[in-house]
């Protein structure tokens, strides 16, 4: 029984230059792929996660949430924050339900607690228990208390990471707008060449083309979440972790199912 984390991204799912702009119509069709997939494989164990976009992270930019929060301003902010992030979860949760997925929304907010940014704890347990009852539990990148900043934001590649050290998954995708990492971003430049593989000793190499998501993101760009995946197979080599499209009309049921699809980010390149 393969258990599987995927993410789709704050770009993909919302148009992250207007505030609380979701992309219904990819949400939807991403729900319908995700249903087809679990008819596909009934024994798989599917966490899913998905980004803030233009929901919480128009407030956590507004109040500098991720550096840190001290000022009854700044809780002020760190509550508003977790409040729009779970806005943008109830509708993907809400297409995921009508498309026959029995996604079941999991707040991380509740159980993360961070020391310095760093994740230190999260909602692994929950998570795993919602996994052995068929549910299929969605999180998101959330706020979290801080024991050495007062508060934070966690993303939803460091609460993967979290979870992944207990629940090892066999792979993870993560759905962006482009169909893995290129030479050069090629929303911009579109002659820009795809990356098969990433490893460690080709990261700085390809750090030149791997732009910032599209609009506001204030948990660390592109650099940050491959360096970050990374991180996650050099711990668990075994893992397949996959960077795709989810604007491409089956490339997300197709990378769940295994298919060779967008960039592999692995510990070598054989």
């Amino acid at each position: 029984m393969q258990t599987v984390f995927l993410k789709l991204g704050g770009s993909l799912i919302t148009d992250k230059r207007i505030a609380e702009r979701p992309r219904l119509d990819v949400i939807g069709r991403l729900a319908h792929e995700i249903a087809g997939t679990l008819r596909q494989a009934p024994g798989m164990r599917l966490v899913i996660g998905h980004g803030s976009g233009s929901f919480g992270h128009v407030y956590g930019r507004k109040y500098g949430t991720r550096a840190g929060v001290r000022s009854p301003d700044q809780w002020y902010g760190f509550a508003a924050t977790a409040d729009a992030a779970a806005r943008l979860n109830r509708i993907v949760v809400a297409e995921l339900l009508a498309s026959g997925v029995p996604a079941w929304s999991i707040q991380p907010g509740v159980a993360l607690r961070c020391a310095d940014g760093h994740v230190v704890a999260g909602p692994e347990d929950t998570v795993s228990q919602a996994l052995e009852r068929g549910l299929t539990p969605v999180v998101f990148g959330d706020v979290a208390l801080d024991s050495v900043r007062g508060g934070t934001i966690a993303s939803t590649e460091e609460i993967f990471a979290q979870l992944a050290t207990f629940l090892q998954p066999q792979r993870i995708i993560l759905a962006g707008e482009v169909d893995g990492i290129f030479t050069a971003d090629p929303i911009i430049e579109p002659d820009a060449k795809r990356i098969d593989v990433i490893t460690p000793e080709t990261l700085a190499a390809v750090a030149a083309g791997l732009g910032s998501s599209h609009g506001v993101d204030v948990t660390g760009g592109m650099v940050t979440k491959v360096s970050q995946a990374l991180a996650m197979v050099e711990r668990q080599p075994e893992l397949e972790l996959v960077i795709c499209s989810g604007l491409v009309e089956g490339a997300v049921q197709q990378a769940l199912l295994g298919a060779a699809v967008g960039t592999r980010v692995a510990v070598s390149a054989s």
